[in-house]
């Protein structure tokens, strides 16, 4: 079994967290050498979608491996990468809500009311929010472990919704390889907790089944009044 020292583990850490902004500095360097193509807006938006269902995917995949594996230091890389989800949904939210409508709100709404791909979308992103406001240790002894735990399995509806979102977005080019792939992705992650769950559940009850019960103490006579011994 892999256990990284402290050395070891923030260079794996470090190098992880640049792996994860190459792709928003390849948007700045194509930006300032003009290199998003004919449409620059759909560029952007393309991009910062896709790697928000990247992050999705691969924090939701950080407990699987570790039970894989049984390397247990990879939960504590599980906030960095559900923080870059974040980061990617907010620059895409950005990008429509500034490109798209001026960061006029008025319009933004409509078209969230109006779109149903773009309502989706508009709940994901909203969804996330509470996620990121809520990773800290602080909010987690504020809300304490297993309230922390309930809100933070939103991420597979998120996940599920950002998904759809993306279908739709791709129907109208007939081109669905992607979200399949995201889709199957996500519903294996999903089986497999499930699959964990209803194990562990199993297991439990058998336990508890199997365990001895205690024998009830034998009952001294209660002695009565005649039959007392003078």
């Amino acid at each position: 079994m892999f256990n990284p020292s402290q050395k070891q583990f923030r260079i794996i850490k470090a190098s992880l967290f640049v792996l994860a902004l190459l792709p928003f500095l390849r948007l700045v360097v194509f930006t300032f050498t003009d290199q998003l193509g004919a449409n620059p807006v759909e560029f952007i938006t393309r991009n910062t979608g896709d790697w928000t269902l990247y992050f999705l995917c691969i924090t939701l995949a950080v407990t699987p491996l570790r039970r894989l594996t049984n390397w247990i230091w990879l939960v504590k890389l599980r906030r960095m990468e559900g923080l870059f989800a974040f980061f990617y949904a907010a620059l895409h939210f950005t990008t429509f809500l500034w490109f798209d409508h001026g960061f006029d709100v008025a319009e933004m709404w409509k078209d969230v009311v109006k779109r149903p791909f773009i309502t989706v979308g508009f709940i994901a992103f909203v969804l996330l929010i509470p996620l990121a406001a809520t990773s800290t240790n602080a909010m987690i002894k504020r809300l304490g472990a297993r309230n922390w735990q309930r809100l933070h399995k939103l991420v597979y509806g998120i996940a599920c919704l950002g998904i759809l979102h993306f279908w739709w977005m791709k129907a109208a080019k007939h081109n669905f390889e992607q979200p399949l792939l995201f889709g199957a992705i996500v519903g294996t992650l999903l089986l497999m907790r499930v699959y964990w769950s209803v194990t562990a559940r199993i297991k439990k009850r058998a336990a508890a089944g199997a365990a001895p019960r205690p024998v009830a103490a034998p009952v001294a006579p209660v002695a009565t009044a005649t039959s007392r011994v003078n």
